[in-house]
């Protein structure tokens, strides 16, 4: 069955767009200037306007030189935007100087840079801006101008509460840190693996409509190939035993009846008249077992008889790789056997797959079916196998889902062991065809 190689799929790097932290940066300043106005002119409280004006001044400057010499859509090496988010929180602890240090309440800002880099960034930047933010939080408990006031009634915070606020600053960088990249970590696996996933059913796809193409070459070329078989053999009986191009008229003869019986095996291989379109369940389970009859591993195929007609149902290629990627992983981990069962009636097409290896681990039993979740044999590892990504059960779990299969992964009952498998369709959905409309009362 088709797979997906490391070499042709790997995580992307992070990149974030200029545009999107010049935007942040924006925000903050004028976030920040209003709030001086306010605390100056509404609250009429003293604050060192000069030098926090020229701190946000320069901000805004860098932000107008970033944004006319560079292309805002160009997307930035994490590095350049880890640079940006370290700025940015120097430029914050710059205005928290001025302005009470910790107690200040917008020094929970110091979170904002750190979110956006466990989101967007690798870990270790991440890690070195939470240092920076915590350096710069531990600097201002010590070193910092008054808080603007009420000079009458002037604010005085004892140190076990600025003790309190540092540690909650610590603590909320660190948690809701690794929350935020744990989270964005889980949305970049499921988004890597659903485009491998349509790059795997793209590539069945393409050999379905090989297939197709064959069998319509095999149509066409069946004409001229006759009338080359037919003026080949008069021109045969015309000429003389003792002709000189005799023995190439017979050749030629030959190899187009060659061609033709080639041609005719082709398009003998749809039962249906219509070149691969429709196989029916027996068919398409051996199809799927076939490729995997000589890896010493016995595979027994188990086919109930119903009373109803075998279902019939299209070439599906994400069937065809869902069925076939599951039966490979059960000769991968089997002992001895592997026995494919399948049954249906009026309603429902079923197929189970179960193997008598070591069965499915309780801690990914309930996890089974995610992407990056790959549990392979030891002895593989030690001869150096190749044991992909963990992708393979998620995507053909994906893929048949999409064609209205239910899956479920069990264990066998003790004292017997081995995983089972277990695939159900419905009928109309199996064979292709829309549920019959319900008579109107």
């Amino acid at each position: 069955m088709t797979d997906v190689a490391a070499s042709d799929f790997r995580h992307p790097r992070r990149y974030v767009r200029l545009d999107t932290i010049l935007r942040l940066r924006w925000l903050a300043v004028l976030g920040q200037l209003a709030a001086i106005f306010i605390v100056v002119q509404g609250l009429e409280f003293d604050v060192e306007v000069a030098p926090c004006v020229i701190i946000v001044g320069l901000s805004a400057l860098l932000n107008l030189v970033l944004q006319t010499s560079f292309d805002p859509m160009q997307r930035l090496e994490p590095a350049y935007a880890a640079a940006l988010l370290a700025l940015n929180i120097v430029e914050l602890a710059g205005l928290l100087f001025f302005t009470g240090g910790l107690q200040n309440p917008f020094s929970f800002l110091f979170l904002a840079p750190v979110l956006i880099s466990a989101a967007a960034l690798p870990i270790r930047l991440t890690i070195a801006l939470g240092l920076l933010a915590v350096a710069c939080a531990s600097v201002l408990v010590f070193f910092h101008l008054p808080l603007p006031w009420d000079s009458d009634d002037p604010l005085v915070l004892p140190p076990i509460y600025l003790f309190g606020v540092w540690l909650s600053i610590v603590v909320a960088i660190g948690v809701t840190s690794l929350y935020a990249f744990q989270v964005a970590e889980e949305s970049r696996k499921l988004s890597d693996a659903l485009a491998a996933t349509e790059l795997v059913l793209t590539r069945e796809q393409h050999l379905t409509q090989l297939d197709g193409l064959a069998a319509a070459a095999a149509h066409e070329l069946g004409t001229p190939l006759s009338t080359i078989f037919l003026i080949s053999r008069e021109l045969e009986r015309t000429l003389p035993d003792n002709s000189q191009i005799a023995g190439d008229i017979k050749t030629l003869r030959e190899q187009a009846q060659r061609c033709r019986d080639i041609l005719a095996k082709i398009t003998q291989l749809s039962s249906t008249g219509a070149p691969f379109d429709r196989m029916p369940l027996s068919a398409l389970i051996e199809e799927t077992v076939a490729p995997h009859r000589d890896f010493g591993v016995v595979i027994k195929v188990r086919i109930a008889v119903a009373g109803t007609p075998e279902p019939v149902g299209t070439r599906n290629p994400a069937i065809l790789y869902g069925v076939g990627n599951i039966l490979e992983n059960a000769v991968d981990f089997a002992r001895t056997t592997v026995e494919v069962n399948a049954w249906w009636n009026a309603d429902t097409v079923e197929i189970i797959i179960s193997d008598d290896g070591p069965g499915i681990a309780p801690d990914m039993l309930k996890r089974i079916g995610e992407p990056y979740l790959s549990r392979r044999r030891s002895a593989d590892e030690a001869q150096g196998a190749h044991s992909g990504l963990g992708l393979g059960v998620f995507i053909a779990r994906t893929l048949l889902e999409r064609t209205g299969a239910k899956v479920s992964f069990t264990n066998r009952i003790f004292p017997d062991h081995g995983a089972v498998v277990q695939i159900g369709w419905p009928r109309n959905r199996f064979e292709g065809r829309e549920p019959a409309a319900e008579s109107p009362p």
